[in-house]
């Protein structure tokens, strides 16, 4: 067999492909080793070439987001989501295969992989064919990637039918694999694409909602209102704690300005407290190297949450505005409540005297100050029964028209 080597020939580089052939193609990572997905016959010649195991199933290369409808069932909207963001690009979106996808592309499993490559050639060949295309890297199993049409050669000449030679591949590092097929979401290969990219764009198309308000107004009905809705709530003032002890280089950060306030990796509250409580300048240093800490542990939180199948958070912060937590929030909702209607909760939930709840009351923010910084209130004045319901319908309808 004579090899044959295309520059733009894209016409017959199609023909190949319908005719059972063989067509190494580039991508923006590494050059592929092309079959008709289709057409079992020309599948088995790739696994043949390669030495590749019948147990490792193949991707496809399809021209967009469009072919997840025509290959796959049950698509999440996950799935178009980070099609659009990383299509075409060195991600491969494993989906629940249709019986039409030869078995052993599938290598008799029922889960495909679909891959838009970035580079024009290929596009333009998966256009002119209308077919998807089976194609693992062109190397023989165990080999490095190919990264020029003139590596594909050495490793293949006289064995495939052609090379479409494209230049040599930008990036050299194979596409990340993940599996949105069940939940939670898998990283199967990490490549060319961070893991961290693709949770991030997850968790930037989830519904996020910010709750805040004082003592007694009634958040721990709001939040367990969004739990029953399936929402992760990121309590940050739980976070704040748990940093304090967890943490080993915002410790050294806090000790490094407030001497003496850690001791043996252990922080000490009460020289902490000593330390900034009365000193207002003190304790907005503080807050700028905590803030930075919570959000970020925040943030990893949501990503994991994403990644798991989740659409709907809630950030739970007394100081969300100005923390920088709101940033991350869809819709602030500060929870109010007239001052008799708190202080009776606060009585009767911490058994404190009047004189200490309104004490309590005083030494927090004002109702105006929720009022002007936040994008909803949800007034707490009625029963419980009411407020749930009262909740559950403003969650679900900003959610609808978010």
């Amino acid at each position: 067999m004579k090899t044959c080597i295309f520059t733009e020939q894209i016409a017959a580089c199609a023909e190949v492909l319908k005719k059972g052939g063989l067509l190494a193609v580039p991508t923006e990572t590494v050059y592929g080793l092309a079959a008709n997905g289709l057409d079992a016959a020309a599948v088995d010649k790739i696994y043949a070439v390669k030495g590749r195991p019948s147990v490792k199933p193949l991707s496809l290369m399809v021209p967009g987001p469009e072919a997840m409808d025509q290959y796959c069932d049950d698509v999440p909207d996950a799935a178009r989501v980070l099609a659009e963001t990383f299509w075409p690009g060195p991600l491969t979106i494993v989906l629940k295969s249709k019986e039409l996808i030869p078995s052993i592309v599938r290598a008799g499993g029922d889960t495909i992989g679909l891959r838009c490559p970035d580079h024009p050639l290929t596009l333009a060949v998966l256009r002119e064919s209308g077919l998807p295309l089976a194609a693992p890297s062109a190397n023989p199993s165990g080999q490095p990637s190919p990264k020029t049409a003139q590596d594909v050669m050495r490793y293949f000449e006289g064995q495939i039918d052609a090379v479409l030679d494209g230049g040599p591949c930008g990036i050299g590092t194979e596409s990340t694999i993940i599996s949105l097929a069940d939940t939670p979401y898998r990283i199967l290969r990490q490549g060319a694409l961070p893991a961290e990219a693709i949770a991030d764009v997850l968790v930037e198309h989830m519904t996020i909602f910010g709750i805040t308000g004082g003592s007694g107004s009634g958040k721990t009905t709001a939040l367990q209102v969004l739990r029953e809705m399936g929402a992760l709530v990121v309590d940050a003032d739980a976070v704040y704690h748990e940093l304090l002890k967890s943490d080993p280089a915002l410790l050294h950060a806090i000790n490094a300005r407030f001497p003496g306030t850690v001791s043996n990796g252990a922080l000490d509250r009460k020289a902490l407290a000593e330390a900034v409580f009365r000193d207002s300048a003190a304790l907005e240093e503080l807050s700028r190297l905590t803030h930075p800490a919570v959000i970020k542990e925040t943030k990893r939180r949501l990503r994991e949450h994403a990644l798991s199948g989740g659409k709907l958070a809630a950030i739970d912060a007394i100081g969300l505005i100005g923390s920088g937590l709101d940033e991350l929030c869809d819709r602030t909702f500060a929870v109010l409540a007239d001052r008799e209607t708190r202080l009776g909760r606060i009585m009767a939930r911490d058994g404190l005297s009047r004189e200490q709840a309104e004490a309590r009351i005083s030494a927090q923010l004002p109702d105006d100050y929720f009022v002007s910084h936040c994008s909803e209130i949800l007034l707490n004045n009625a029963s419980e029964e009411a407020f749930r319901y009262r909740c559950k319908t403003i969650f679900m309808e900003d959610i609808q028209h978010g």
